[in-house]
C-alpha cells in the first residue's frame, strides 16, 4: 500500500475506527469523540495506555483548533479526578503529560495544582537509583536500582513541559538530566540502539536485549521534547540530536523491506511488531520536523506506515503487536512473547496516523 494514495478522510475514518477498537480492548463502551457518535472521551481508566492515546488526541485538537475535543478533555480530567487517582509511579504519569499542556488552553486552577504538585513528586518522591535516575517504579513491583528506556516518554517529558509552564528551570534541567542520564546506562554506543533495561543490582542490562517498542519510545521522546522545551539548551540540543541520529541510522538499516521492525531489532528470525513499527515511524516524522534527522529519512516512516495500515482490520483492531513486556533475563523471553491486539498498539498508531493527516493539512 503507497500511503500517499491514501487521502485525509481515509486516514481520518481509520483514525476513527482505530480509536473505537481501543476502547473496546479497554473493555468500555466507546471511544475518543466520533463523528458518528459524538460520544466524547469515555476511557474509563487512568493509566499509560490512555494517556499516550489522550496525547495524540491533544495534539490534533490543538493544530485543528478543535474547541469542543479540548472539552471534552476537560471533561474526561474532571471525572478521573473526582473519581480518585490511582497511587503515582513512572506509568500512571503518563496522562499527566497531555494534562500539562491542556492547561495552557483552559481555565482550571485545579488541573495546574495537579500538574506542580505531580511534578514535585517526581523530582522529591519518586525513588531514584544510583546517580540520581528515575527508578522504573509500576503498580506492580518497584523495580529497584532499574533504569527503563520507556521512562522518559511515560515520566521525563511530563516534568519537563510542567518546568516550561511553572518556569521552573530546575525541572526542565531534571528532565533532561533523565535523558542523559539513561542513555548513558541504556544506549549502545556500537549500534546506537538502546537496550530495555539496565540495573544497578548486578550493574548489567539484563539480557542485553534491543527490544523494539522501547526503542520507538526513544525515537518519539527526543524530538517531543524538542517540541515540548523550547528553550532547551543549544548543548542539550546537539548531544540528544546525536543521540537520536544514531539510533535512526541503526533503526533504517534494521527495518524489514516490507516497512516492519522485528521484536528484536536485531534478529530478523524474532516476530515482526506493529507497536513499535508505529512508535519508530511516528518518532522519525517528528524528528524530521524538529529538524534532527533529514527530510530523506521520511522514506522509512512512510515504508512503515503503509506496513501498519495494512495490519489494522475493518473494526479498526491494530494487529501483530507484542503482549505487554516486562523485563526479560533472556532473549528467548522476547521471542515467545505473542502477538496480540493491545491498548498500547492501537494508541501508537493513532500517535502516527494523526501525526500523518496533521502534517499533510500543513502542507496545504
Amino acid at each position: 500500500m503507497n500511503p500517499t494514495s491514501v487521502d485525509n478522510a481515509a486516514l481520518l475514518s481509520t483514525i476513527d475506527r482505530v480509536a473505537m477498537a481501543f476502547s473496546r480492548l479497554k473493555g468500555i463502551r466507546e471511544g475518543l469523540v466520533s463523528a458518528e457518535t459524538n460520544s466524547g472521551i469515555q476511557f474509563d481508566e487512568w493509566d499509560w495506555e490512555v494517556g499516550v492515546g489522550l496525547y495524540g488526541f491533544l495534539r490534533r485538537a490543538i493544530s485543528t483548533n478543535d474547541q469542543e475535543a479540548l472539552q471534552d478533555l476537560v471533561a474526561w480530567y474532571s471525572s478521573q479526578i473526582r473519581r480518585g487517582l490511582p497511587p503515582r509511579q513512572i506509568n500512571s504519569t503518563a496522562p499527566m503529560l497531555p494534562l500539562a499542556i491542556l492547561v495552557e488552553h483552559v481555565d482550571r486552577p485545579e488541573f495546574r495544582a495537579l500538574v506542580e504538585d505531580w511534578a514535585e513528586w517526581l523530582v522529591k518522591e519518586l525513588p531514584k537509583t544510583e546517580d540520581g535516575g528515575f527508578q522504573h517504579v509500576v503498580k506492580e513491583r518497584l523495580n529497584e536500582g532499574e533504569l527503563w528506556d520507556d521512562t522518559l516518554f511515560m515520566a521525563c517529558l511530563f516534568l519537563a513541559r510542567a518546568g516550561v509552564l511553572f518556569k521552573r528551570s530546575e525541572w526542565i534541567d531534571e528532565a533532561v538530566y533523565q535523558f542523559v542520564i539513561h542513555t548513558r546506562y541504556l544506549s549502545d554506543p556500537v549500534s546506537g540502539l538502546w537496550y530495555h533495561g539496565w540495573t544497578f543490582n548486578g550493574r548489567h542490562n539484563f539480557a542485553n536485549a534491543f527490544w523494539a517498542r522501547g526503542n520507538a519510545w526513544i525515537t518519539v521522546a527526543i524530538p517531543e521534547l524538542f517540541e515540548l522545551v523550547p528553550m532547551l539548551g543549544e548543548k542539550d540540543r546537539r548531544y540528544l540530536s546525536n543521540v537520536l541520529a544514531s539510533q535512526v541510522r541503526s533503526l533504517k538499516a534494521r527495518q524489514r523491506p516490507d516497512g516492519m521492525f522485528t521484536t528484536l531489532l536485531d534478529d530478523p528470525a524474532s516476530p515482526v511488531e506493529t507497536s513499535a513499527t508505529a512508535g519508530i515511524a511516528y518518532g522519525i516524522l517528528r524528528g524530521v520536523d524538529a529538524g534532527i534527522l533529514d527530510s530523506s529519512d521520511r522514506i522509512y516512516a512512510e515504508r512503515a506506515l503503509s506496513a501498519v495500515l495494512a495490519r489494522i482490520d475493518e473494526e479498526g483492531v491494530v494487529h501483530g503487536v507484542s503482549d505487554g513486556t516486562p523485563m526479560g533475563h533472556d532473549l528467548d523471553f522476547y521471542r515467545s512473547i505473542p502477538n496480540v491486539p493491545t491498548p498500547y498498539g492501537q494508541a501508537l498508531t493513532m500517535l502516527l496516523l494523526t501525526e500523518v493527516v496533521l502534517e499533510r493539512g500543513h502542507q496545504q
